[in-house]
């Protein structure tokens, strides 16, 4: 019986799922390291904050895949409203970087809130729905919302509407996943749709101009290339110019030359893309596909609901920084400040990405615990 228990207990520890982690990250590392390793005037170099950021997430990782997910999850409205607290800190008093006040400054560390938050957001609705069946709009929905509603108002407020948007894709996600008449949904995008206009009008006056130009960029590229569109335009050329197998680590003209401005953050993308071309491009996105397709699998064997929808929101968590990065560094989509899971510059992203994944595999143990 106990060697049984220890086959299993191994089995839980999916070398295949820690090995494509850990690729992606050294990818991002590489990148990183080949856009800043000759601009920087620090002792400390970025590629090395980052290699630190990423111990101090595994040492996350291993504490969010250890402990029972249910544990966390007693927890969860607590840890939600120490969220909504720091992001009230921030509002106050939080550091403001290119128009936007999204950091609290501890020491030499500054930590971004709004990445943190996403966590306590994930269980918090993975326990409500969990703890008893929830029926009609009210419990179902309405209740949700108010729970997730300001921590999005707060968010948004920084302004940060990238991480607000991905906030909101976590809630709009697990309500669909925990599931909705279709009259019920049809008559929520109809009314969507009729509030639109009013809810933009008062978003899109939220937004800084730099980003309102970032927007108007997308809608019309060709309006302002050295200005507003310059961003992106660099970012297409460099992604293009790496062509099918790329132009070698430290060979991007774009990168290289400085042409394309964050390279090491937003477009660590474009900066892989034209080191490594087409073919090294689609590797990474197996990669990442991957790691999506072991996490609907996790999600779709757990063993109730609170672990299967935590599931979900790590998914759509990761899903959404992942297909909003490439589709914005590409020119499908506005530039909205949104990092690559893994893979771009930012402590604060490092570590919560990890402990999501922790998290992830914490709910595949569980279930292969009870075999």
């Amino acid at each position: 019986m106990n060697d049984n228990v220890n086959r299993r207990g191994l089995d839980t520890f999916d070398w295949c799922f820690l090995g494509i982690i850990a690729a992606i990250i050294s990818i991002g590392i590489l990148s990183i390291y080949s856009v800043t390793n000759t601009s920087s005037s620090t002792k400390f170099p970025i590629y090395l904050k980052q290699t630190t950021w990423m111990v101090v997430g595994t040492l996350a990782f291993i504490v969010a895949a250890g402990i029972d997910y249910h544990k966390f999850a007693r927890f969860s409205y607590l840890l939600y409203g120490a969220g909504l607290i720091l992001l009230i800190i921030v509002l106050i008093s939080g550091k403001t970087s290119r128009g936007s006040q999204r950091w609290i400054p501890l020491g030499p560390l500054m930590i971004q809130p709004s990445e943190f938050i996403k966590i306590p957001l994930m269980l918090t609705l993975a326990a409500y729905y969990g703890a008893t069946n929830r029926e009609g709009w009210l419990r179902r929905l309405i209740i949700p919302a108010l729970i997730v509603l300001p921590g999005f108002l707060l968010i948004l407020k920084q302004p940060d509407l990238g991480s607000s948007l991905g906030f909101l894709a976590i809630f709009l996600v697990i309500v669909l996943t925990v599931g909705m008449k279709s009259k019920a949904f049809g008559f929520i995008v109809l009314a969507a749709l009729m509030l639109f206009p009013f809810a933009w009008g008062g978003v899109w006056g939220s937004l800084h101009s730099y980003q309102q130009d970032r927007i108007l960029s997308f809608v019309d590229p060709s309006s302002d290339l050295g200005g507003k569109g310059y961003h992106g335009l660099q970012s297409r050329i460099a992604i293009g110019s790496g062509q099918l197998v790329g132009k070698g680590l430290y060979g991007g003209t774009q990168t290289q030359f400085k042409f394309l401005p964050e390279g090491h953050t937003d477009f660590v993308f474009a900066v892989f893309a034209e080191e490594w071309g087409f073919l090294g491009s689609l590797v990474l996105l197996s990669l990442y596909v991957i790691v999506l397709l072991m996490g609907l699998e996790i999600s779709f064997n757990a063993k109730d609901i609170t672990g299967s929808l935590l599931a979900v929101g790590v998914v759509t968590m990761l899903g959404f920084g992942i297909i909003v990065n490439i589709a914005m560094t590409t020119g499908l989509a506005p530039i909205v400040g949104i990092p690559l899971p893994l893979m771009s510059y930012g402590g604060s992203a490092m570590v919560v990405n990890l402990t999501a994944l922790g998290l992830l595999l914490n709910v595949k143990r569980r279930r292969l615990s009870l075999l």
